[in-house]
């Protein structure tokens, strides 16, 4: 499941740090982090789609090795993220 080009425009405004910041771990993060809720909605009415299943897993294996490099380069933009993303309870 992709992000619709409007929504993954919004995305990138509101978590870009610069005017035309796409490559920044924060807006990839909150790519990532919409394509993981919209498949993990998926899966609430598709129990059976395995193939799926495994692109979530290395979605969710991407965003965790971002944060980790970003916790590693500035832990307050870290921390800020995660509490924007709502990812950490």
């Amino acid at each position: 499941m992709s992000v619709a080009p409007d929504k993954k425009k919004e995305i990138v405004k509101k978590y870009a740090t610069a005017k035309n910041d796409t490559g920044s771990p924060e807006v990839q993060v909150a790519i990532l982090t919409e394509r993981i809720n919209n498949l993990t909605e998926h899966f609430k009415t598709n129990e059976k789609d395995f193939i799926s299943r495994r692109g979530l897993l290395v979605m969710v294996g991407r965003r965790r090795r971002l944060l980790d490099y970003l916790k590693s380069k500035d832990n307050a933009r870290y921390e800020a993220l995660i509490k924007k993303l709502n990812i950490r309870k």
